[in-house]
């Protein structure tokens, strides 16, 4: 008789009860390094605890973790107890941690953390030493697995971003005891090149087996000596690797390494934009301040020219001019009015206007004028001035008369 045939789904759930069933299965203590560590915002962690031949996938619900004394890590070896369960969706069992004690650091972790300090105080991993990565590369080196999704994103990446940039990839494996030989060799041919202008190193995410290759002192030293800028994208956000320490800069992803080595189009295009118009802008500015030194020389030369000094001269010649014949018509009326005051005082004290009152002038032979009898002389002739004439006379003869009014 033929059975008939289970649906996945009941193949699952089959499994699963009588996984449950186990007393063992159902409270069971393992002991392992923590790897691949992952607290979710709902609060649930998963994780893989493994050893050095096995792993297995792990969850703790938030309401077991939440009396937890300690944050779990990756590298972290821990004792866990719970029951192994089948997640019906996937077909895969997982252990669900009940309880969780911290027992130490894994080897993997606790070689890291070794490893990284001596390289700190050689001093590979300091701000200086950095290269600047360029803004417009022309072509771009990749040192990754041509197979995984790594490689895509980063293609994509780029193209979309800038089509003309070239895209050179050297494939190496990027896990595994012989991959850190792999990306050696691959930093190393990019460095004999001369036309390669940045270098992106990496893959995508993984535990901290799976992402050791990065962990090599060997690569370590390779990424500082290349005189080509290195971009580490080494797994994921939250995975570090010494490569990323090393590197002139890290990328929480390979795509985001995409978008560091390369700018995009757009941003090109705005960039260009805004010196189009800073320089439109500035120009103007320019062309605006020498205008105004232009009209400010202008007016300078017209100042300093001989034709406005010789204008500028005669409006004040001219001005000059009308200053003194208003000042000679001053003057010369002043001397005319004083003139006229001291004629009329000289022709009140002159002898004329004695005349004109009826008197006369008696002038001897000698030509002086007679004030007195006492300077005639019987028969001298006089000379008598009058108002109107002379007329020359004889002396006949002379008398004194004294107090003749009185």
């Amino acid at each position: 008789m033929e059975l008939k045939p289970l649906k996945v789904s009941e193949l699952n759930q089959y499994i699963k009860r009588i996984i449950i069933s186990d007393p063992i299965l159902y409270n069971i203590s393992v002991e392992g390094e923590i790897s691949n560590f992952k607290h979710h915002h709902n609060g649930h962690m998963y994780f893989t605890i493994k050893d050095e031949k096995s792993k297995v996938k792990c969850i703790m619900f938030s309401e077991d973790n939440n009396i937890l004394d300690f944050i779990p890590e990756d590298g972290m070896n821990v004792y866990i107890t719970g029951y192994v369960s089948v997640y019906d969706r996937e077909g895969s069992y997982q252990l669900y941690i009940k309880k969780m004690r911290k027992k130490g650091l894994g080897e993997l972790y606790e070689a890291f953390q070794k490893l990284k300090l001596s390289l700190e105080k050689q001093g590979l991993f300091k701000e200086d030493n950095k290269k600047t990565i360029p803004y417009m590369p022309r072509k771009v080196g990749i040192v990754t697995s041509s197979t995984g999704a790594a490689v895509r994103d980063i293609i994509t990446t780029i193209k979309r971003r800038m089509r003309t940039i070239d895209i050179l990839i050297y494939q190496v494996m990027v896990q595994g005891d012989k991959a850190h030989i792999d990306i050696c060799k691959g930093i190393k041919y990019f460095n004999s090149r001369n036309d390669i202008d940045v270098l992106i190193i990496g893959r995508g995410g993984g535990s901290i087996e799976e992402l050791w290759a990065f962990n090599e002192e060997s690569i370590a030293r390779e990424i500082y000596d290349s005189k080509i800028p290195v971009i580490s994208a080494v797994g994921h956000e939250t995975d570090f690797t010494i490569a990323d320490f090393v590197a002139d800069i890290r990328a929480s992803t390979p795509s985001v390494a995409a978008e560091i080595a390369t700018p995009s189009v757009d941003s090109i295009k705005y960039k260009m934009d805004s010196l189009l118009n800073n320089l439109i802008m500035n120009y103007s500015k320019i062309v605006e301040s020498k205008r105004k030194d232009i009209e400010l020389l202008k007016k300078e030369i017209i100042i300093n020219s001989p034709v406005y000094k010789t204008k500028e001269s005669e409006i004040k010649l001219k001005v000059l001019y009308k200053d003194l014949v208003e000042k000679m018509s001053m003057k010369i009326n002043l001397e005319k009015n004083d003139l006229r005051e001291k004629s009329n005082k000289l022709n009140a004290l002159s002898p004329l206007s004695v005349l004109n009152r009826g008197y006369n002038i008696a002038i001897n032979e000698q030509s002086k004028t007679v004030k007195s009898i006492n300077d005639i002389e019987q028969g001298e002739k006089l000379e008598l001035i009058f108002q109107d004439g002379n007329v020359n006379v004889k002396i006949v003869s002379v008398e004194s008369k004294v107090n003749n009014y009185e």
